[in-house]
C-alpha cells in the first residue's frame, strides 16, 4: 500500500528533482546517463525533465542508475503533459533557439514546402543530437533535427 500511495503523489517534477540532484552528486553527464540506459542523449535529458515517458524498462534502468526510490519508474513511464510557456525564456542558450525560429522559422517552413510540398516536420516521430564541431575561430554547435514529414489533409 505504501508503494501505491507514494507512486500517486510523485509528480513528474518531484522525479525530475532527484534526477537533478543524483546526476550532481554523482557528477554524472546526460550523455554518460544515456549510455547506460541505452538511449540518446536528447530524448533522455527530455523524458527525465518530463517533456517525454520512458518505456518501463528504461525508466527502471535509469532509477537503478541514480538510485532513486522504485516508485519513479512508473511515474517516468507516465505520458507527459506537455505545457509551453507562452513567455520568451530569459536563459541564454533558451533563448538563442527562439531567435533561430523567430530569424529562420519562415525560411524553414518555405523550403520544407518546395521540397515536400505543404505539410510540417514531426516533433514527435524526431531525432535530434547535439555535437561539437572544433573550429579555429571558435568550436561550433551542430545541431541535427530529423523529424518525419507530414502532409497537410484537406478535409
Amino acid at each position: 500500500m505504501k508503494d501505491i500511495i507514494a507512486a500517486d503523489l510523485m509528480t513528474k517534477e518531484d522525479v525530475t528533482a532527484l534526477i537533478l540532484i543524483a546526476k550532481k552528486a554523482k557528477k554524472l553527464t546526460w550523455e554518460g546517463i544515456a549510455e547506460t540506459i541505452g538511449m540518446s542523449p536528447v530524448y533522455t535529458h527530455s523524458a527525465c525533465m518530463g517533456m517525454n515517458a520512458f518505456p518501463m524498462d528504461k525508466a527502471e534502468a535509469l532509477v537503478a542508475a541514480l538510485d532513486l526510490p522504485s516508485e519513479a519508474a512508473e511515474v517516468l513511464a507516465e505520458s507527459p503533459t506537455k505545457v509551453f510557456a507562452q513567455t520568451v525564456p530569459t536563459d541564454p542558450c533558451i533563448y538563442r533557439f527562439y531567435e533561430i525560429v523567430g530569424v529562420y522559422g519562415p525560411t524553414l517552413k518555405a523550403l520544407i514546402h518546395e521540397k515536400f510540398g505543404d505539410g510540417i516536420m514531426s516533433a514527435i516521430d524526431f531525432d535530434m543530437s547535439v555535437e561539437r564541431i572544433e573550429n579555429p575561430k571558435g568550436d561550433r554547435v551542430e545541431v541535427k533535427m530529423s523529424g518525419k514529414y507530414l502532409q497537410y489533409n484537406a478535409w
